[in-house]
Order: structure tokens, then sequence, then C-alpha cells
């Protein structure tokens, strides 16, 4: 038996390949978009992929199973549990096998037992590993968004995602009672879960890559819970907001996720084009780094730094019912590297309309004619913590909760980035004075920037070096009490 890894760290998804060598068959698990990567692995470790299956539908990427069982001929496998309304609508159609608690197949000398294991979604499995080559014992278990190292699935995601209202509790006692049964597994367990540290689908992932269930008992605050309503009570409170993209994933996982025809790759766009894209108002959304951004734009344009941040963001903020066109930093063979980059990002959570791509090129013509590029303004923290005492200003912080919790600077406002747009109206209204942006270090400030200024609240000012500044400057925070 063999299983390989594969992470995709903007969003710290993890899918998995498993494998038999001696009979050359292997499934992938949780799959997304790139499906070029499982194509290497097979031809590395000489087997074909005869399977494809995930644990759930899934909320925040938009599943590569479909596709990559189309690609491979590979059977499709998905949950027939949940109850109608979380079946696959595409299932019959593409000829896929239904699983239920209880199913098993067989890849060689590896075998895989289902198991349900509802609560994060009313549909979910995991998946138990066992290399009958080397004995009976079970090794693993593919844990998708049931298990993670440290944590667990939040249940709350039917309702504040996808807007299933009155499933939050009834899906918290369902997780309980899986985790109670998931328990009687032998402590020798690996786990491989569906995703690491940064992903929005728990509030307190592990960094490591696995785990042990025996490791779990000992450490996840999950396991220490006996009391159903003490666990209900715990797994609910704190949950981070759930991106706003995170419903539209949910219905198009269910429904049918496009099949790329290949890697995208989109077009250049010529530099006179941009001329027309700013006065048709396009969606334009500047991808280089975010103090280049504040030095110099083009006006309209939503500031989303291509960085591991890229693709999460990009799901809170941009449209699916319009074509995006990139800015890019640099010409060339560097530009299309970026272009491709972040087409691929935005392929992983279906923002598929992409229209093209501008590079420094047509940044440097708009620049010669018109006589300069929109800029933002930063402020130092000393002349930020001088103009508040004298209440010139208004500052907004948009870090999360529970960042801002921990520590603010004494006045300022917290509005996260996720929030920012539908509050660009109000914070207009209520005054003329500045608003200075500040997040941790000013990538998301520099975000929240270009949203007020396309919304046209051009009073507007940039912490330079966010609360990290602030603090190495010696000045105080403030705690939420």
């Amino acid at each position: 038996m063999f299983i390989k890894r594969f992470y995709y760290e903007p969003l710290a998804q993890a899918s998995y390949m498993i494998g038999c060598h001696a009979a050359g068959m292997a499934v992938v698990v949780d799959a997304n978009r790139d499906t070029a990567q499982y194509h290497e692995a097979a031809r590395s470790e000489n087997v074909r992929m005869t399977h494809v299956t995930e644990t759930h539908i899934h909320a925040d990427y938009l599943s590569g199973s479909r596709q990559l069982a189309r690609e491979t001929g590979a059977q499709l496998l998905l949950s027939a549990e949940g109850g109608e309304a979380w079946q696959y609508a595409f299932a019959a159609g593409d000829g896929a096998t239904l699983l239920r608690d209880g199913d098993s197949f067989a890849l060689g000398d590896v075998r895989i037992d289902v198991i349900h294991t509802p609560g994060h979604t009313p549909e979910h499995l995991t998946f138990l590993v066992t290399d009958l080559a080397a004995g009976d014992a079970v090794v693993g278990a593919l844990t998708g968004d049931f298990v993670f190292v440290g944590d667990v699935g939040r249940p709350d995601l039917l309702e504040r995602a996808a807007k299933v209202s009155g499933t939050m509790e009834n899906s918290a006692r369902d997780l309980f009672r899986s985790l109670q049964r998931f328990a009687r597994q032998p402590d020798h367990l690996q786990l491989w879960p569906g995703h690491g540290a940064g992903s929005a689908c728990g509030k307190a992932l592990g960094a490591m890559p696995q785990s042990t269930l025996g490791y779990e008992k000992l450490v996840n605050w999950a396991f220490a819970i006996r009391s159903e309503d003490e666990f209900v009570k715990e797994v609910l409170a704190g949950q981070p907001s759930p991106p706003t993209y995170f419903a539209t994933m949910k219905r198009l996982n269910r429904d049918g996720p496009a099949v790329l025809a290949g890697p995208p790759s989109p077009r250049m766009e010529l530099p006179s084009e941009l001329e027309r894209a700013v006065a048709e108002r396009r969606v334009l959304v500047d991808a280089r780094r975010a103090a280049a951004f504040r030095r110099g734009h083009v006006p309209g344009a939503l500031s989303i730094p291509l960085g591991r941040s890229f693709a999460g963001w990009a799901g809170w903020l941009l449209p699916y019912d319009r074509d995006l066109y990139l800015i890019v930093d640099g010409v060339g063979r560097a530009a299309r590297a970026d272009a491709d980059r972040a087409a691929l990002d935005l392929a992983m959570i279906g923002l598929d309309r992409i229209g093209g791509y501008f590079t420094s090129e047509a940044l440097d013509d708009w620049e010669r004619e018109h006589g300069g590029l929109e800029a933002v303004t930063d402020i130092d923290p000393a002349s930020l913590s001088e103009k508040l005492q004298r209440g010139e200003l208004r500052v907004v912080d948009v870090r999360a909760p529970s960042e801002w919790n921990a520590g603010h600077i004494p006045g300022s406002t917290n509005i996260p980035l996720g929030e920012l747009a539908n509050a660009s109206r109000a914070l207009a209204d209520e005054g003329e004075g500045p608003v200075v942006l500040q997040c941790a270090g000013g990538s998301r400030s520099t975000i929240a920037s270009s949203i007020l200024l396309a919304g046209g609240n051009a009073n507007v000012v940039n912490l330079d070096g966010g609360l990290e500044a602030w603090l190495s400057a010696g000045l105080p925070l403030a705690e939420e009490d």
C-alpha cells in the first residue's frame, strides 16, 4: 500500500491518493481541480486511478472529483447518505456508484470501508483503510472535514453559509454522536484529515499534516467532552464567519461542478483595452503586491495580492456572474506565470470567467495618458496617534473579531474585511473625516482601501505597517472587555 498527500496551501486543503502497487490501482479522495498533480503521481507510482471519491459535498473549494473521473475513466463513488436534500444531483448522469454506511471497495490488497459520520454535513463519509497484505488491522482513516488535528468540522455551515435555517444544533448533536462512535476505533488509527491550519472549516485546526486517534483523544477538545449538551454549546461558540462564496460552492458541488478543458490560461489584453475596461466598469482584480497597488492603480480596481490568501479573499469579494480581468506585475513570461497562477487559484473556487489579463505595460500607458495613477495615502503610527487624540479621523480595523478582541488601537472600530463592502455606504455617511484602514501588517487594509475607493469613498488612508508598526512604535492597545 502507498499513500500520497496533496496540499493546496491557499485553502489549507488536503487530498489523497491511496493505492496498491501489486494491482496497479489507486483511488483519489477529495480531489481539487488541479488534476494534473494526480496524473503525475499516478505515472510516478505506475498505477491507474481506478476510483475517485470524496468525503462530502464541499463548501470551501470546487471539487475536482467529477473532472478527474472523466479524465481517467475511473469509477466515481459518491455518498448516498444525508437524506433527499443532500444527494448529488449529477450522480446518476455520471454513472456514479453510491456509497452507504457499511459499504466497502477494494484496490488489490487495499480495502476501503465506508462509515457515515454526519455532523459537519449530513452526507459526510469517513473512509477506513486496511492494508490486507500486512494484516487485517485497519491502518488509517480519511476523515475529510469530520476530525481534524486538534479540532472537528464545524456543524454550523448549513445554516450560516447554505442558509438552511434551524440546522446548527441538530448537526452539532449528529457530530457528537459520530465522534462517540468513531472513538471506538483502535487508538493506533492514523488520521488523514481534509484540511490543515488556516481553513475556515473549523476554528482551531492544528498544523500537523496527520495524527492518530489515540493522540486526538488526549489533546483534541472534542473528545474530552462527555456531555452532548456541553459539546453542542462549545462547538457552536466562536466559529468564524463563513466566507460568502461557501454557499455557491455547496450548490455547485451538489448540482455538478463544471469540467475544465485544461489548466486555465487567460489571454493577455492589449494595453489600450485597459481604457475601455475602466470606462465600462469591468471587474478589475489587481493581483500585484499591496505596496505596489497603494503607490498607483487604475480607478475602480480591487486589490487582491497574489499570494497564499488570494483564493480566499477572491471568494469573499468577487462576483460569480461577471467576467474578471486580472492586473499582474511585470511583462512577458513573468506576467504570464502570475496570470496563470491567479487563474488556477480562481478556478479552485469556481471563478472560471476570466476575461483576460493586463501587464505593467498597460499601467504605464495609462499613467502616461492620464498624468498619473490613483494612489492610497499612507499614514505612520505616530501621526495617526496624534490625529486620533485630536479627533480628526476614524480608524477601521479590518481584522477578524478574534484578532480585534486580543488587542486593538484605542478608539478604532472593527469591521472584518469580508463585511466591509456592505458597510462602505454607512462609513461614507458617518462623516467627512478620513477613514484610516488598518490590519495586522498592511495587506488586508490595502484590499479594504480598494473596496472603499471603488465604492466612491475617496477619503481613505492606510496605516503603513498596520498594527505591527503601531506596536513597534511603542503605542498602546485596548482590549475588548
